[in-house]
C-alpha cells in the first residue's frame, strides 16, 4: 500500500514538495484539506466526481450509505458529514462550524440563534488580548504558551510542554509530525518575539485598568529637556556614548521605592509596566524604571536602594528568572582612562552602594529590577535594549571569596510583583515562595538577614503585593502643583497620539525582522529562536547551493553538506533553509496588533477632526472680540466694558474705576492710544494679574 499525503499548510505537497495550482488542487469535502492531484493513486475520474470527492483518509465513509451501528460509525467523520452537507450554511460558517468540531467548543448539532449572535460579537471584538488568547495556544495543553517554544515547522508550544513531549520519546511535531532538529530538542529556546506579542497584547487590551485619583507627586524640573536623549551643543563625538537624558515622563522623585503606578504617569495613565523595554539606559530613565543612567545601583547609604541593572558586569552573577543573585559594585581599579575593567584587583565591602543594598535587604524595601541584553550568560535577558521586570526583594546578603579570588558582596533578589514575569504568560503575579537553597552561603564570611518583617509583603486578604509598613519619604525637591497639573492637562488628541507613538515604536521593536529591520512580513522562526521575515531569509541565501557535490568524473563520493550559519548567530541552519514554514502564530499576533495601530489611528483623526471644529469656533469667537475692541472710540477703557446694569458694584471695582479715570484725565491722547494698544496686546493671564495687583488700594466709604 502506497503512502499518500496531503498539502501542508504552506499549500506544498508532501509529498513531491511541489506547490500545485488551483487546477491540480482538490479539497476533501469532509475534512476539507487540500490534497495535490497527480500525486493521488486513484484520482477522480470525472470533473464532476471532484465535487464530492472525499481524501484517502475520509473515503472509508460514504455519505450515501446506510447508516451503521453505533459503534462501528466514526461520530467526528459523521459530523463533517453533516455540516458539509448543510445547504443552509455558507463556506465560512461551514469553516466556522469545522473548527468549532476540531476543537472540542461547541457541539456538532445546530446551535441557537443566541448562540450565533453571541460568537459574532466575539468575531466582531477588536480586544487584541482576545484576539492573541484565541489565536496563539500551545499545540499540547491547548492553554497560552508558558515560555513558548516554536519548532521550526511553525508550531508553538509550552516550554514544559515540549519538554514533557520530548522526554516521552518523540521526536516529531505534535501537530505535522515533521522531525524536529537535533539541536533543538537538546536546548530549545524561547520565542522572545511570542513572549512579547502576548506582553504588549494583555498591556493594550486594559490600558487605563489602573487609573484612580491623582495626586500631586515629586517630580524632577525637565520642562526644557525634549522628548528623547539628546547630544549637547558642548560634545564633541556623535552618538549615545556621550548623550544626555531626555524629558522625566513620570512625577516621582528619583529616591521613589516602590513601583511606578497610574497616579504617577500622567502622560499614558497606566504607570510602569512589566516587560516595557527600551533602545538602552538613556530612554528606561524617562519612565523611572532607573534613574542612574551609567550606574548599576541606585540608592543612597542611608535610605536604601531603589533599583538595580543586570548588565553582565560581574562574572558571579546567576540569573535563576524569578530569583537571581546578584553582585554588588566594586572592587575593580577604574582610575584613569579604565571606563570598564572586568578584573577584580581588591575586596568589596559593605559601603555605598553595597550599603544602600543591605538596608533594603534588613529593611524589606522592594527593588526594581532591569535586565539589559548585555547580559549575555542569562536566559532571561532580552535580546537587545533593557527591559522592566518588575518588583524583587532582597532576602539575604553574605560577603564571600568570589570567583576571582576577592572578596565580594553578594545579594538573594527574589520576585513579588504582582504582574506576571515577562518571560511567562500568566494572568496573575508571584505568590510567596520558598527560598532557594544557596550552596555558597556555607562558606560566607559575613552574613546578613532580615528579623523583623518586611515593609513591602503579601497581603493575604487582598491577595497582592503591597506596603505593609509606610514608604520611605523622600528627600528630593518637591515638584510645583501648577506644573504637574499643566503636565496632566493635556488634551485627549494628544495623549491619544503619544500612546499610537509608544504603540508603533514597541511594534517594530518587538517585531522587527533582524534582517531588514522592519516589521516581519510572513514570519518565520529559525531552530535558534530568531525571527525573520520569509523573503528576506530566503533572500539572504538566494542562489547559495545547501550541498557541495563531490564527485569529479571517475569515483562517485557522498555529497557534503554546507554549513550556512544564521544571520543572527553561528548556528547551522542549512536543513531549515529546505523546508521554511510560515510561522502562523506570530503571524496573526503581528496582524492583530497592526490591526489595533489602525483603529487607534481612525480614532485620532475622528478626535482630530473634532479638534479643528472647536478651534475653528474658537478662533471666530476671538476673532470678534478683537473687533470690537479696535471699533473702540479713542479714550475708551476696556474696564469699561464690564456688565453696568447690576445695581450692586464691588467697592473695590469701582475704586479702581475711579482711580484709572484720573490716570486718564491727565493722559494727552497719544499716551492714551498707547495703553489701549498695550491693553490688547496683554493676555488674559496678565489682565487677571494686573486686576488682582490694584485691587489692594483704600477705600473711603462713607
Amino acid at each position: 500500500m502506497t503512502v499518500q499525503l496531503p498539502c501542508d499548510s504552506e499549500g506544498a505537497c508532501m509529498q513531491c514538495k511541489a506547490v500545485p495550482g488551483e487546477e491540480e488542487r482538490l479539497l476533501c469535502v469532509t475534512c476539507n484539506t487540500p490534497w495535490h492531484l497527480p500525486c493521488l493513486s486513484s484520482p477522480p475520474a470525472t470533473l464532476a466526481a471532484t465535487a464530492n470527492w472525499s481524501c484517502p483518509d475520509c473515503s472509508d465513509i460514504d455519505p450515501h450509505s446506510s447508516p451503521l451501528p453505533a459503534p462501528l460509525r466514526n461520530d467526528l467523520v459523521t459530523a463533517m458529514l453533516t455540516i458539509e452537507n448543510d445547504d443552509s450554511l455558507t463556506q465560512s460558517q461551514k469553516a466556522k462550524k469545522r473548527q468549532q468540531l476540531m476543537t472540542g467548543k461547541a457541539p456538532a448539532q445546530d446551535e441557537d440563534d443566541d448562540d450565533d449572535e453571541e460568537e459574532e460579537n466575539q468575531t466582531k471584538s477588536t480586544n487584541v488580548w482576545d484576539m492573541l488568547s484565541r489565536s496563539i495556544k500551545c499545540s499540547i495543553c491547548l492553554n497560552l504558551p508558558e515560555r513558548p517554544v516554536t519548532t521550526p515547522c511553525g508550531h508553538s508550544f509550552c516550554l514544559k510542554c515540549f519538554q514533557k513531549w520530548l522526554r516521552q520519546g518523540n521526536k516529531k511535531c505534535v501537530q505535522c509530525r515533521q522531525l524536529v532538529p537535533a539541536k533543538m530538542t537538546s536546548q530549545p529556546r524561547i520565542n522572545s518575539a511570542l513572549v512579547f506579542a502576548i506582553r504588549m497584547a494583555r498591556t493594550n487590551s486594559n490600558p487605563n485598568g489602573r487609573g484612580g485619583d491623582r495626586t500631586v507627586n515629586h517630580f524632577w524640573h525637565n520642562q526644557d529637556r525634549p522628548d528623547e536623549p539628546f547630544t549637547t551643543e558642548r560634545a564633541q563625538r556623535n552618538g549615545r556614548a556621550n548623550a544626555a537624558s531626555g524629558k522625566i515622563f513620570v512625577t516621582v522623585p528619583t529616591d521613589h521605592f516602590g513601583p511606578i503606578t497610574a497616579e504617577q504617569d500622567p502622560m499614558r495613565n497606566q504607570g510602569l509596566l512589566v516587560g516595557e523595554s527600551w533602545r538602552d539606559r538613556l530612554e528606561c530613565r524617562q519612565w523611572g524604571a532607573h534613574f542612574v543612567p551609567v550606574g548599576g545601583i541606585a540608592g543612597q547609604s542611608d535610605r536604601g536602594a531603589q533599583s538595580v541593572v543586570l548588565s553582565g558586569g560581574y562574572v558571579d552573577d546567576e540569573d535563576h528568572g524569578e530569583w537571581f543573585l546578584y553582585t554588588g559594585s566594586g572592587g575593580k581599579d577604574l582610575s584613569g582612562n579604565k571606563r570598564t575593567n572586568k578584573s577584580h584587583s581588591f575586596d568589596q565591602q559593605f559601603e555605598k552602594y553595597n550599603l544602600a543594598l543591605q538596608v533594603s535587604c534588613l529593611k524589606g524595601y522592594p527593588v526594581r529590577v532591569v535586565r539589559s541584553h548585555k547580559e549575555k550568560r542569562s536566559s532571561y535577558a532580552p535580546e537587545t535594549g533593557v527591559r522592566y521586570d518588575g518588583i524583587y526583594r532582597i532576602e539575604k546578603c553574605w560577603q564571600i571569596a568570589g570567583l576571582q579570588g576577592f572578596k565580594v558582596c553578594r545579594y538573594l533578589f527574589v520576585r513579588c510583583d504582582n504582574e506576571p514575569a515577562p518571560w511567562t504568560s500568566d494572568d496573575r503575579g508571584d505568590r510567596p515562595r520558598p527560598l532557594p537553597v544557596i550552596r555558597e552561603l556555607k562558606k560566607a564570611t559575613v552574613t546578613f538577614e532580615r528579623t523583623e518583617s518586611p515593609s513591602w509583603d503579601f497581603d493575604e486578604e487582598d491577595s497582592l503585593w503591597k506596603w505593609k509598613k509606610p514608604p520611605p519619604p523622600s528627600k528630593r525637591k518637591v515638584q510645583s502643583e501648577e506644573h504637574v497639573e499643566g503636565l496632566r492637562a493635556r488634551s485627549t488628541r494628544e495623549t491619544t497620539k503619544f500612546q499610537l507613538e509608544m504603540l508603533k515604536k514597541r511594534l517594530h521593536m518587538g517585531f522587527s525582522c533582524m534582517i531588514c529591520t522592519e516589521v516581519m512580513v510572513s514570519p518565520v522562526t529559525t531552530p535558534c529562536a530568531h525571527n525573520f521575515c520569509k523573503s528576506c531569509l530566503e533572500g539572504k541565501f538566494a542562489g547559495q547551493a545547501l550541498v557541495k557535490e563531490r564527485s569529479r568524473g571517475g569515483r562517485t563520493l557522498r555529497s557534503q553538506k554546507i554549513v550556512i550559519q544564521c544571520p543572527s548567530c553561528p548556528i547551522d541552519i542549512s536543513d531549515y533553509l529546505q523546508h521554511i514554514q510560515v510561522n502562523v502564530d506570530l503571524k496573526d499576533a503581528i496582524e492583530s496588533l497592526k490591526a489595533n495601530v489602525a483603529e487607534i489611528e481612525k480614532s485620532l483623526e475622528s478626535i482630530g477632526d473634532e479638534a479643528d471644529g472647536l478651534d475653528d469656533n474658537t478662533d471666530s469667537g476671538n476673532q470678534n472680540s478683537a473687533k470690537e475692541l479696535n471699533d473702540l472710540p479713542e479714550g475708551s477703557d476696556v474696564d469699561e466694558l464690564e456688565d453696568t446694569g447690576n445695581e450692586e458694584q464691588d467697592p473695590e471695582v469701582m475704586c479702581n474705576r475711579k482711580r484709572k479715570k484720573g490716570d486718564d484725565e491727565t493722559q494727552s491722547p497719544d499716551d492714551k492710544m498707547d495703553k489701549r494698544d498695550k491693553i490688547n496686546k496683554m493676555t488674559e493671564q496678565e489682565v487677571d494679574d494686573k486686576n488682582d495687583s490694584s485691587s489692594s488700594c483704600p477705600l473711603n466709604l462713607p
